[in-house]
């Protein structure tokens, strides 16, 4: 008797650790069962993906969701419902919300908001601070926390640990991978002169590839004092990936697809305050510094750092006016328009989103398809052409920095644990993601 499976997506062409194929995958319970060819008749129902490309869910390991506290500009629901509609299956949420997640009972809220009310799957983040460290071992092994994060720059309050001293306590406490946001704070301090009012395109000038590379070299020292794992996320310099290519040994590295995509001065002609970002996009030399780290590996993962306000604290008078966009429903379709102008392959694609998260992070059961894993599948048409607009974005902000902007692969398909979420465009079920299991704190959230 022939094996019995809840769904089965036929026809499209496997993207995976393996290589790419054209094989039907086979779903029950929530994980894929079984890979090769089946007949209709052997699952309840049937989806007919000829002529797509399915991948490993993708995973966003850096959003900004809002709640609690900032809720006018995203909450948990919106951003996830984002993320769905553009092929994301999973993320992991920063904690900088008020309250600030510093604690086992602010994580704990904020993953029982998130329960069956996001639409992907999802892990949280819990800042590392002067005050709590002491309670990082603790903290960095609660189910649905992705580990620890720190800034070093570009932050207030208690988040900020700007000091070697207080970075070395941390540090010396973690043993998952801690993740930073790498931007000196005295050296931002001592330029603030240079922000030229009303002027965005002073961002950049301000905030310079050297108090990036000095704040980044400054981590790596004290990795290797403490012998621990550090991820550096959004690298904004070509200096930086020169760097860090000799020191993987402690640090993974994290890029984005608007330091990918975006190139000063012209995003600042173009977007002005909707171009500003902590930190900024750069010129051509630092974007093509930051490919040249992709093409050679030094780049791990690519994250969107979405990071939404509203137009009215976008378009506050430059400096008060403030940094950050909209990213998680876009990394999908901006990523696959580099894939198809030949910028990177599907299969680094691929590991970037999915594998490589999973590797770096200790996810278990996604960033692959194979039997016993979780059914997170991106579906995507790569040769479909549309026109990002704003009107598409999920965000409370409704707006994106790529408005207007014609991209070439397009996300058509979300499946989450084996339930289809969306299909061209619509959201097909109520909300239903749980908390990410990770290899190192295994027993379920909440």
């Amino acid at each position: 008797m022939s094996e019995r499976f809840d769904t089965i997506l036929t026809g499209a062409t496997v993207v995976n650790h393996d290589g790419e194929g054209i094989r039907d995958i086979a779903i029950a319970g929530g994980r894929i069962a079984a890979l090769g060819k089946f007949s209709p008749g052997q699952a309840a129902e049937t989806i007919d993906c000829t002529g797509l490309h399915i991948l490993p869910g993708v995973i966003d390991s850096q959003v900004h969701f809002r709640e609690p506290g900032l809720t006018h500009k995203e909450d948990l629901e919106a951003g996830s419902r984002g993320a769905v509609l553009g092929g994301v299956t999973s993320v992991f949420e920063m904690p900088n919300t008020n309250p600030l997640t510093t604690s086992a009972e602010t994580l704990a809220a904020k993953i029982k908001a998130a329960h069956h009310r996001m639409h992907c799957d999802f892990a949280f983040w819990v800042g590392g601070t002067h005050e709590n460290v002491d309670e990082l071992p603790m903290l960095e092994r609660l189910p649905g926390a992705a580990g620890i994060k720190v800034f070093m720059g570009s932050s207030t309050g208690s988040l900020l640990v700007a000091d070697d001293a207080g970075v070395k306590a941390i540090l010396s406490k973690t043993r998952r991978r801690a993740a930073f946001h790498s931007e000196d704070e005295h050296m931002l301090r001592e330029r603030m002169h240079l922000r030229v009012k009303g002027d965005p395109s002073s961002h950049p000038v301000w905030r310079s590839p050297e108090v990036a590379l000095t704040c980044t070299k400054r981590l790596v020292r004290i990795a290797h004092e403490t012998g621990a794992r550090i991820h550096v996320l959004h690298i904004s310099t070509a200096e930086e990936m020169v760097f860090l290519k000799d020191h993987k040994d402690v640090a993974s590295v994290e890029v984005t697809p608007h330091h990918l995509t975006l190139v000063a001065p012209d995003c600042y002609e173009r977007l002005g305050n909707y171009a500003q970002m902590n930190p900024p996009v750069r010129d051509e030399h630092h974007r093509a510094g930051i490919w040249r780290g992709l093409e050679q590996g030094i780049a791990d993962v690519l994250g969107s750092d979405h990071a939404p306000h509203t137009r009215e604290e976008k378009e506050h008078e430059y400096p008060a006016s403030h940094s950050g966009m909209t990213g998680v429903q876009t990394l999908v379709p901006t990523m696959l328009d580099h894939v198809n102008a030949g910028r990177l392959s599907l299969a680094r694609f691929v590991d970037m989103t999915s594998a490589g998260p999973a590797r770096l992070f200790g996810i278990a059961r996604k960033g692959r398809i194979a039997t016993g894993y979780d059914a997170d599948l991106t579906i995507v048409d790569l040769k479909r052409r549309e026109t990002i607009r704003n009107a598409w974005i999920a965000s409370i902000s409704g707006w994106t920095p790529y408005d207007g902007v014609s991209v070439t692969g397009w996300p058509v398909g979300t499946v989450v644990r084996g339930k289809r979420v969306m299909w061209q465009g619509e959201l097909l079920a109520p909300a239903q993601g749980e908390a990410v299991l990770f290899n190192e704190t295994l027993q379920p959230a909440g």
